[in-house]
């Protein structure tokens, strides 16, 4: 669905009116031509749509309000130098508390005569100088002033709409836990209280209901056959019985249904070993199913590891994984091995099957160890993300950054990838000094920006970004 803007234009009166009339029509455009929808004062409204006196912002904001369940953020552009204290009771009478992007046009060099002259450079800074006064974060544009035409500016659009999907997706949301943690997986250990106080609800159940609803579910049911086949059309299965098949297909759909029934948007799950020995299988190829439909799944109950592979996938729009950060390559001090026992979305590898996993297998018997997928992340730009419930400060906290998996290759087992990630020596001393846990989430996009923006200057929480 596309994102939806409330779009302020400044004005001032000793300032020329036709900047702010020419200016308000050239950003509609381009919003529009960008495939956001918008809502603006019009020229009924007030003078050319704009906002200058405190009726204007009155007016702006009332309109907001009536839009308030639609509009995603706020972008302020100023054709002219533009109204401080208008643009900034606007967004404060509206009550929304959604990103703002400040805009500023250029002025032509050859055009400063009083007719033609904006001084919206000027004005960008005054407007800003009130936001702070006010308590209302605001985003940038890379450049301080830009015309909307600009490729620059493109960018700035797709970065602040990322922004917003971020602080929208991470808002009032439910994510599932499904059983228990490991009992030897102390580092996955999270604060529900303080994930409640961001907004973020952990909605529980036991394995054993899970078990239990599955008993209700016949071969023969109409879901449970087309399951199967989805299963076996996700990737090759030649390798697995067909009743596994049949049993991924039960657990696939009773977690399904749960989570629409309680609106969770990503869920944390008991991998091993309770699985295994009471089903005979490994779940990671349907929370691979799951993550692959934007739905993440992430192994070991580790919740606020799906929690990032969930803010990743809101800035991206594509699939994330959870990976280890494993082991190191080759003695190459900035590469290092990410791998899991196989639950990566399909879209992440550059191939992939369906097998058993060899680590739990050798625990609980490979007989009941089939439904991992074994491969490699396809080369290519990558970010990570990892965030953690800080008991200590309690406080929600992260790191982020951005690196590139490479063509390397090694001879293993399970899903896995190379990564470069620069100045990694650092970053790790960094994860280990402040209690990080080993897991962290990565996406095939390059959006470490979008993250850093919106956890902390929206969302209030401590990032660390290594940049």
């Amino acid at each position: 669905m596309a994102l939806t803007f409330g779009l302020i234009v400044g004005n001032r009166n000793f300032f020329p009116d036709s900047l702010a009339q020419s200016g308000r029509e050239r950003m509609l455009k381009i919003l529009e031509k960008a495939g956001y929808n918008v809502v603006c004062l019009s020229s009924e409204d007030t003078k050319y749509g704009t906002v200058e006196t405190r009726e204007d912002a009155k007016k702006c904001a009332q309109l907001f309000k009536e839009n308030s369940d639609k509009i995603d953020g706020i972008i302020v552009t100023l054709p002219n130098f533009g109204d401080e204290k208008g643009i900034a009771e606007a967004i404060r009478l509206s009550g929304l508390n959604v990103p703002v992007l400040v805009h500023a046009f250029p002025d032509d060099i050859n055009t400063l005569d009083i007719a033609h002259r904006g001084d919206s450079f000027c004005g960008k800074i005054s407007v800003c100088n009130n936001l702070v006064q006010y308590n209302i974060p605001f985003s940038l544009t890379k450049v301080h002033t830009i015309n909307p035409e600009d490729d620059i500016f493109t960018e700035d659009l797709q970065w602040f709409a990322g922004v917003c999907n971020v602080v929208k997706g991470l808002k009032n949301i439910k994510v599932g836990a499904v059983g228990v943690r490991p009992g030897g997986f102390n580092t996955v250990r999270f604060s529900e209280k303080i994930l409640e106080r961001y907004g973020i609800s952990v909605e529980v159940i036991d394995l054993s209901e899970i078990l239990y609803r599955m008993k209700g579910l016949s071969i023969d049911n109409s879901s449970v056959k087309e399951k199967i086949e989805e299963v076996r059309s996700y990737c090759s299965t030649s390798q697995i019985p067909l009743e596994k098949i049949q049993t991924m297909a039960k657990l696939s759909i009773t977690i399904e249904d749960w989570m629409r029934e309680n609106d969770i948007v990503a869920t944390a799950i008991q991998c091993w070993t309770s699985i295994e020995y009471n089903l005979g299988i490994m779940p990671c190829s349907i929370m691979s199913m799951m993550s692959d439909k934007l739905h993440p799944s992430a192994c070991e109950v580790d919740i606020t590891g799906a929690l990032a592979m969930y803010a990743l996938q809101c800035a991206s729009g594509s699939p994330s994984a959870l990976v280890d950060w494993n082991n190191n390559y080759n003695g190459e001090l900035d590469k290092a091995i990410l791998f899991h026992c196989g639950n990566f979305p399909k879209s992440i590898f550059e191939s992939c099957i369906m097998k058993y996993g060899d680590v739990i297998g050798g625990t609980v018997g490979y007989e009941n160890a089939y439904g991992g997928l074994t491969g490699n992340v396809k080369p290519g730009p990558f970010t990570f993300a990892r965030l953690t419930t800080d008991d200590n400060q309690g406080k929600l906290k992260a790191y982020v950054g951005e690196g590139e998996i490479t063509k390397d290759r090694i001879n293993t087992y399970g899903a896995w990838g190379v990564a470069y990630i620069p100045k990694l020596q650092e970053l790790l001393q960094f994860i280990c000094k402040n209690g990080y846990e080993h897991h962290v989430a990565i996406n095939r996009s390059q959006v470490a920006r979008v993250i850093y923006e919106a956890f902390s200057n929206y969302l209030g929480i401590d990032v660390y970004w290594n940049s």
